[in-house]
């Protein structure tokens, strides 16, 4: 898909007074990274690492892995690609609504697709399919699903593709990077574009058993990452307790963030992160965008592209209290508009 996704700003020919629409970390990238990249403008003279070697080494060593476990890629959508190229033609399923790149890779490989609801995903689940993607924490709509081990121990047969690109942003559940170690069928996606608020730089990697990433390897073509994202990776792992977003106020503010939408003309979906999907009772999602974009400035995303929700949905990420107060009474204005 390359249109239809979030932080569309650019499209619109007037300032963006609030961005809803991303789920990125709103607070900015991490202190003195931006000036740590000008110091070391001299990067770009030369080519970078073919593959992005020694920060594979360094995410390696932060998960307690081999840097045979990792590899470095342009955001989680290469990963994504490569995957789908690896495993070509074959039979995949979907949990839905989700990251339509999913989909989109797969197609553009041939694979045979079905979705499964993530109403119906559950433990005891029988996965008829050789791939299997499951967004956790999901996007768009913050869900998460507690019962993962038992889910891929249950299906030996099949393989995985976890996407934990916001597992940052939750304290529902952990990261199941842990169980690469004895699983084989396990394939974990991470993203350093969300929490680290960098993703124009395009940085995430892949954790797998070794098989799978030099399988992976074969696919992926030279150069894909560029020096300033390898050295901001580097910059953020050798600095990682320090760089965290402040995921406890973050999610309480999005507490207090949903109860001031309590009386706005929407139904809000349960979330465990700080964006959320809501279903408008007044108009598309698509009317319900121009409309907060032509009269006060603010974005949010449209979510009714995403397979299983309807023309209603939209999905908006919670920012600082006093933005989140100018979506809340822009609700008022809508909701007798």
């Amino acid at each position: 898909m390359l249109h239809g996704h979030g932080d569309d700003g650019y499209r619109f020919n007037r300032e963006i007074v609030a961005d809803f629409s991303t789920n990125v970390w709103y607070g900015g990238e991490p202190n003195g990274l931006k000036e740590h990249l000008f110091e070391r403008w001299n990067l770009v003279n030369k080519y970078p690492e073919v593959i992005g070697e020694s920060l594979s080494e360094k995410i390696a060593a932060h998960h307690n892995l081999y840097p045979e476990n990792i590899l470095v890629n342009n955001g989680s959508t290469e990963s994504i690609y490569l995957i789908a190229q690896l495993f070509q033609k074959s039979k995949s399923a979907i949990v839905v609504p989700s990251f339509s790149e999913y989909e989109d890779a797969c197609k553009l490989y041939q694979h045979n697709i079905s979705f499964l609801d993530w109403s119906e995903l559950n433990a005891d689940l029988k996965i008829n399919a050789d791939l299997f993607f499951l967004c956790n924490p999901n996007n768009p709509t913050g869900a998460v699903f507690n019962d993962f081990e038992k889910l891929l121990v249950n299906n030996p047969q099949v393989t995985f593709i976890l996407d934990e690109a916001f597992i940052d942003f939750t304290r529902s559940i952990t990261s199941a990077i842990e169980l690469i170690k004895v699983h084989k069928n396990l394939i974990i996606l991470h993203s350093l574009t969300k929490n680290f608020a960098i993703p124009g730089l395009r940085l995430g990697y892949v954790a797998a058993d070794k098989v799978i990433i030099d399988k992976l390897k074969a696919y992926k073509f030279p150069w894909s990452v560029n020096a300033l994202a390898l050295e901001a990776g580097h910059f953020i792992y050798d600095r990682f307790s320090t760089v965290q977003i402040p995921l406890k106020q973050l999610l309480s503010d999005k507490i207090d963030f949903e109860a001031g939408l309590a009386s706005a003309p929407i139904k809000i979906l349960k979330s465990e992160t700080h964006f959320f999907t809501a279903e408008s009772r007044n108009g598309t999602a698509a009317n319900l965008k121009s409309f907060l974009i032509e009269t006060f400035g603010i974005l949010i995303r449209d979510a009714s592209n995403f397979r299983g929700l309807n023309e209603n949905h939209f999905r908006i990420a919670t920012l600082t209290p006093e933005k989140n107060q100018l979506l809340i009474s822009a609700f008022e204005v809508w909701n007798n508009h």
